[in-house]
């Protein structure tokens, strides 16, 4: 059934608005790069705490939602959501290795938040543990995980969005909080101990123990015993060396092996001793050459791994010997990537990526293919369950699937739906294609285009395209609520599959990092100029949309090729190229753009760093800058440098505005009512640029 639009929004008329932007000084500092000067303008914006500076976003923001405010689109998404967003719901029971015990989410309609509950088993009484609605509205529960005997549950406490949770311990049969203290801060639990008599976490160090900034590096793990003090707490797995190494522990699933990870983005090293063992670990890869996992079932040890295997593949190996060299084939490399491989019920499955969309095949312990997992369409699917039980569970979505959960019989290949989607959605009618273009240096590039049933090749379509494009990640088709809501506009939602994803393994990745990052925008301006060409759309028609590195994107394509768009979402970008590396933990980044500091890596960053790129006297498309006040990822510098440079430079009647999230962090708001405005806002900036709007609704330009 389609949506109608509210009665108020009937005779509404938004007409073009004469910009007045808060006066944004000018104050020129020169840096010298390798010998060639740069002068950035806006440098006194990136203290965000100044006075000056919180003056000038509370005036952008006075601009912005003056704007806003007045738009239909948001108001009908906003009412839209709130039926999507708002419901009763309990996720599926999740158990732990050694206890019958079981915890699931709830969520209430009326409720800001899901709590946590456990029963001691299936069939036993419900016991609420967290409620994070009884907490200041700002905090959220970031983790949690149960112990294996389902006695005590460790979880993380974070506050406006920010990414630097407090390790809590609760005793799951009385709900008392523990007294127990860890050492540091941004406290991750790693693993439980298998006696569960406590526990590895991850945390940094204390503020004032490391240079200023360095707090967000030199990660380490701690062992914690319950019961003790902090500082009886011993240092287990960390480095004195590189600040920006990560280290976890983790436990085999049977609790025998005890297996250490060190890395730095794409390159990892793994070791393995028996648990609570006091001996040094055995390497079981090293040097850092590529990416490894690793898992151990019925005392054999797997390796999953790109080494030497872009697509990946998986080896075995003895956990007494577990060295490069003794390692035997198990499932092969393919042409299409290896993404996941689980051990469930003495059966390996093996999730391939295969244009975008998942397979999971199914492997005996000798490595030979058992059988295909019937998922019910072309989408996103995982697996999970024990290695020593007989069932699994399978999650699965696509563009017109809403998430809906299965149990698998594993004798007989057969999924049952576990917990289906809710009736709301109408997904009849959407339709999914694939199609390939050329890029600039003749690459093909898929891309999945997702339209409701009747859409014709008029040249007219309004279209949103979205990209990310790098750090390995991949485009998959998965629902989203507003996907849904922009197909009731009538939309084209185009997502090309462009280098620096984790499409077609480590190759296609590399092909768009470093200094090949301008591959990626190649990818989506042609993206954009195919739709045009086909007869799609027209630049007065398509809206772009992107977030991290995604925001860059958004940032580099809209100063690269202004007039072929007519709207940009851009959020929580990366945009001062230059300068990202110095803030926060983002200096991590630096193994997939590059670094400043180096004068080769210098020359290509500022070759395409949207900051630096923006050219004066231009007519730019409309632009909304998103980002999100406790962003360690990306911090909003960012996006508030940039509006001020853009909307100096712009010529056009289009207006370029920032819209700061407070209480929010690199994924967003802490509260439904936060996600439903933030996504109100942004998508209706969107679609009144392009005029997409709904039946009844006065459609804008």
């Amino acid at each position: 059934m389609r949506i109608s639009i509210l009665l108020a929004f009937l005779c509404l008329q938004i007409f073009a608005l004469a910009f007045k932007y808060p006066e944004t000084p000018i104050k020129p500092v020169v840096d010298d790069y390798h010998g060639i000067k740069i002068t950035d303008n806006y440098r006194w914006l990136e203290d965000i705490q100044n006075p000056g500076v919180r003056h000038w976003i509370n005036e952008q923001e006075k601009v912005t939602r003056s704007f806003l405010d007045r738009i239909p689109q948001a108001g009908f998404i906003r009412e839209s959501l709130e039926q999507l967003m708002r419901y009763d719901d309990i996720s599926p029971p999740e158990r732990v290795p050694g206890s019958e015990r079981v915890f699931y989410t709830v969520k209430k309609k009326d409720m800001e938040h899901e709590f946590l509950c456990t029963r001691a088993d299936e069939n036993s009484g419900e016991k609420i543990l967290i409620d994070p609605n009884k907490w200041d509205n700002s905090e959220t529960l970031s983790y949690w995980k149960p112990s294996r005997d389902g006695q005590y549950l460790a979880f993380g406490k974070s506050r406006g969005g920010d990414e630097s949770p407090v390790l809590y311990i609760m005793n799951t049969e009385t709900g008392k909080i523990l007294p127990d203290a860890l050492q540091g801060w941004r406290q991750r639990i790693s693993d439980w101990m298998p006696d569960s008599s406590g526990f590895y976490y991850i945390t940094n160090p204390e503020r004032g123990s490391v240079p200023v900034g360095e707090e967000y590096y030199w990660q380490s793990v701690y062992s914690h015993k319950l019961g003790t003090q902090k500082e009886k707490d011993k240092k287990i797995w960390y480095s004195n060396d590189s600040k920006e190494m990560f280290h976890y522990i983790f436990f085999s699933e049977d609790g025998k092996y005890e297996i250490l990870i060190k890395g730095i983005f794409y390159g990892n090293e793994i070791y393995i001793r028996p648990a609570g063992s006091k001996n040094e670990p055995l390497p079981v890869a090293t040097g850092f050459d590529s990416q490894y996992s690793c898992s151990i079932y019925d005392d054999v040890l797997y390796i999953h791994t790109d080494f030497e295997a872009p697509n990946k593949t998986v080896y075995k190996a003895d956990p007494d010997s577990p060295s490069r060299e003794n390692w035997t084939p198990f499932i092969p490399e393919t042409g299409v990537p290896l993404s996941a491989f689980d051990g469930i019920g003495g059966v390996f499955y093996a999730s391939y990526l295969e244009k975008g969309y998942t397979r999971i095949m199914a492997y005996n312990t000798l490595g030979k293919i058992l059988n295909e997992i019937p998922l019910p369409a072309i989408g996103t699917a995982s697996i999970s369950g024990f290695w020593k039980d007989r069932k699994a569970r399978v999650s699965f979505s696509s563009f017109a699937f809403p998430q809906t959960f299965y149990s698998y019989d594993i004798e007989n290949n057969a999924l049952e739906i576990l917990k289906k989607p809710r009736e709301i959605y109408n997904t009849k009618g959407i339709i999914t294609e694939q199609v390939t273009y050329e890029s600039r240096d003749k690459t093909e590039i898929p891309m999945f285009l997702v339209y409701r049933e009747g859409m014709k090749k008029n040249g007219e379509n309004p279209v949103l395209l979205s990209g990310y494009g790098g750090f390995n990640i991949s485009v998959r088709p998965r629902f989203r609520d507003i996907y849904y809501l922009l197909l009731e506009a009538d939309m084209v939602i185009a997502l090309p599959m462009l280098r620096g994803g984790g499409d077609f393994g480590k190759e296609w990745h590399e092909s768009g990092m470093l200094d090949k990052k301008q591959n990626v925008f190649d990818d989506f301006i042609c993206a954009a100029e195919w739709l045009i060409n086909n007869n799609y759309t027209n630049p007065k028609k398509i809206a772009i949309q992107g977030g991290s590195n995604g925001g860059l994107l958004m940032g580099a394509v809209t100063v690269q090729r202004p007039s072929l768009f007519r709207a940009v979402l851009c959020q929580v970008p990366l945009l001062d190229m230059l300068r990202y590396h110095l803030f926060d933990y983002a200096n991590i980044w630096a193994r997939e753009y590059g670094s400043s500091d180096s004068p080769a890596q210098f020359k290509y960053l500022l070759e395409y760093s949207p900051y630096h790129n923006i050219r004066g006297k231009t007519p730019y498309p409309a632009v909304l800058f998103s980002a999100s006040e406790n962003d360690a990822r990306t911090a909003p510098l960012h996006a508030m440098k940039m509006t001020a440079a853009l909307q100096k430079a712009n010529i056009s009647e289009n207006p370029i505005l920032l819209m700061l999230n407070r209480d929010s962090g690199h994924g967003g708001g802490t509260t439904i009512t936060d996600n439903i405005e933030q996504t109100a806002m942004e998508y209706g900036f969107l679609l009144y640029h392009i005029g997409a709007g709904y039946s009844g609704e006065s459609k804008g330009l």
